[in-house]
């Protein structure tokens, strides 16, 4: 079984696919008023118009993982910089250094790497890898 796609209301559907198409390398398949398609890596992402505000579930987000810490900080500068609504400074966690940002329409997202991640989890990083290389 593949998983194939994310679909998700927004109240600002082209902000919101701006967003997915300036920062994190989407490319946009067709946007109209009541919807976008987006592919990543072989991966849709279908932003649907809703006319309210949407409220997400407290710490629902969706995570992006980069191969080193540099690339969390170059990101981190990048989105800064480009006035995106950020909700955490970068910060080291035990699973690997992060930070939390915030996209048009209010989705939140995970920035992270686990390059940096505690020796205790790193183990299960591995075997993870693994078993989606026989895949």
């Amino acid at each position: 079984m593949k998983f194939n796609h994310l679909s998700f209301p927004s109240s600002d559907v082209k902000a919101t696919a701006n967003f997915f198409v300036q920062h994190l390398g989407c490319s946009l398949e067709f946007i109209s008023p009541a919807a976008a398609m987006l592919k990543r890596a072989g991966f849709d992402i279908v932003i649907e118009a809703k006319d309210h505000t949407v409220v997400w579930p407290h710490n629902f987000h969706l995570g992006f993982e980069l191969p080193s810490v540099d690339a969390v900080s170059d990101l981190f500068q990048h989105l800064l910089a480009q006035g995106v609504t950020m909700k955490t400074g970068m910060f080291q966690h035990e699973r690997g250094s992060r930070f939390f940002c915030e996209a048009p329409g209010g989705l939140l997202f995970e920035m992270n790497t686990r390059a940096d991640a505690h020796e205790k989890y790193r183990a299960s990083f591995e075997r993870q890898a693994l078993a989606d290389a026989v895949k």
